[in-house]
């Protein structure tokens, strides 16, 4: 299982990968966010989305979260 899903930019279009591998490529960033949010969702992954300039945009976190402990 992988720990990410990627939203890249992939020419004009926009991809999403998940363990280096392609899964689709998109139009919009939008589309495919969406599409990568059910993937990360359905692996229990975290969604990580770029900019046209590579930079991480936001994160978003779909399992393996610690447990919030009072300390």
């Amino acid at each position: 299982m992988s720990t990410s899903v990627h939203v890249v930019p992939a020419g004009e279009d926009w991809a999403v990968e998940e363990g280096g591998k392609k899964l689709s490529t998109h139009h919009t960033q939008a589309e495919a966010e969406k599409f990568a949010r059910g993937e990360a969702i359905r692996a229990k992954a975290e969604l990580v989305v770029h900019g046209r300039d590579g930079t991480i945009q936001r994160k978003d976190s779909y399992g393996h979260d610690p447990r919030s402990k009072k300390g």
